[in-house]
């Protein structure tokens, strides 16, 4: 090979691929844990060391130019391959030491795991835990995470799945917001209540159809990405929002809503990937985790 013809920065080929992936600056910074300058800096820098444009940028984000989407290609597949670098390095450490990266949602990180993993760092004092906060889906097969928690059983090959088990969701509000709610059958309390949405408006209202309750655009009036900002806004009398049962259950206060309506079934998955099972730092949280959750999903 000769390393005189790369003419890139490594750095700008990942920031390239999180802008491909994401569509905007933005989000590519939010993957990267980086700002938004940083970001366009390093793709306006790949675009000068390669001489040519790589995205066309309007007021909708940034659209990949024929000359990008070729060259995407070549890029996945340059990410798949030091995936599978770390992978097969990482398979060889027998030592349950060092860095394990877990990717879940902010509920979770909030609400479920705190005790589960101070009690793996008493057992296992030399492993180091980082959370990946997000409420997506996070890719392991490129090493954004070396564990996750997932609601929904992986496709992919190279994954391996363990199902911890199954909870349920319902719906809940302050006392001072139920109060003011009619005292109707659950459809109807909902088809009337102010509703605290994960994603815009007319999104939601297809996903109430999917329970049979018919909703408007104009309940979603609050919106949040955040499960744990629409959690702690239900919390603060806002309206009606949708959690679990075991997070729910630690708030007393909050009142079910609509409890005549069947609970939302949502099963737990912990994913890892098939190699890195060979490591003892990964196996070993993979391991504590799948114990620790199915007593939490039992009432333990």
């Amino acid at each position: 090979m000769t390393w005189g013809a790369i003419k890139f920065d490594w750095n700008h080929i990942r920031a390239f691929l999180a802008v491909a992936e994401t569509g905007s600056l933005s989000a590519a910074a939010r993957r990267l844990g980086q700002t938004q300058p940083t970001v366009g800096r390093q793709i306006a820098a790949l675009e000068s060391d390669l001489d040519v444009l790589l995205f066309d940028r309007d007021v909708r984000g940034m659209r990949l130019t024929p000359a990008g989407a070729d060259m995407l290609d070549h890029v996945n597949a340059m990410a798949q391959a030091a995936a599978q670098v770390s992978q097969v390095a990482q398979g060889h450490g027998q030592t349950a030491s060092g860095l394990v990266r877990l990717a879940v949602s902010d509920t979770m990180a909030a609400y479920i795991l705190p005790p589960i993993l101070t009690q793996i760092r008493a057992e296992a004092p030399g492993i180091e835990i980082e959370l990946v906060v997000s409420n997506e889906v996070t890719d392991l097969r490129r090493r954004d995470a070396d564990i996750a928690l997932r609601h929904l059983r992986p496709t992919q090959g190279d994954l391996i799945a363990r199902k911890i088990g199954e909870t349920s969701a319902a719906f809940y509000a302050a006392p001072s917001y139920a109060a003011g709610l009619p005292d109707r059958d659950g459809a109807k309390v909902l088809g009337a209540a102010q509703i605290l949405g994960f994603d815009e408006p007319a999104r939601m209202v297809e996903a109430f159809k999917g329970f049979g309750i018919a909703t408007r655009a104009e309940q979603f009036a609050v919106t949040s990405s955040s499960a744990v900002a629409v959690w702690e806004l239900a919390r603060a009398g806002a309206g009606v929002a949708i959690m679990t049962r075991e997070i729910a259950a630690k708030f007393p206060e909050m009142v079910q809503i609509a409890p005549d309506l069947p609970p939302v079934p949502i099963p737990l998955w912990l994913v890892s990937h098939r190699e890195i099972q060979h490591s003892a730092r990964i196996r070993t949280v993979f391991d504590a985790l799948a114990r620790a959750l199915t007593g939490v999903l039992a009432g333990e």
